[in-house]
């Protein structure tokens, strides 16, 4: 009986699950790789998942449109959510944009995008500057 009950409440809530799933695959893959490329694609998996859970929030269900009718017991969505989500999309396509850009200067200035190299080049330049 207990283990039903478990099953149906992950099955239940399967959006969440996937959201959850979503935001640490691109937590690690911000933390875990070296490469600028990558870390821009891994916080945009983050951000997307995090669209997906207010998507989720948003719906109601059983929630028509919120246009106004004479019935009383009518249960609306809220729009809210899904207007700021489109938003954010608009804002997430052009900080990535503007990220990508970064890394092609970056790339031009320094040959490479991996994180490490870019500080070992710092470094050098800096003990130069010092000498």
């Amino acid at each position: 009986m207990f283990e039903d009950l478990t099953l149906d409440f992950i099955i239940q809530r399967y959006n969440y699950w996937m959201v959850i799933i979503l935001m640490v695959t691109g937590l690690y893959i911000v933390v875990s790789r070296g490469n600028l490329v990558k870390k821009v694609i891994g916080l945009n998996l983050f951000q997307t998942a995090v669209f997906m859970l207010y998507i989720s929030i948003g719906k109601v269900i059983g929630g028509t449109a919120p246009i106004y009718t004479d019935n009383p017991d009518e249960v609306y969505s809220n729009p809210l959510p899904h207007v700021l989500i489109l938003t954010a999309i608009v804002v997430g396509v052009a900080t990535m944009a503007v990220g990508m850009a970064l890394i092609v200067r970056i790339r031009e200035r320094y040959g490479t995008i991996e994180e490490d190299e870019i500080a070992e080049i710092e470094q050098k330049l800096d003990r130069q500057e010092a000498a």
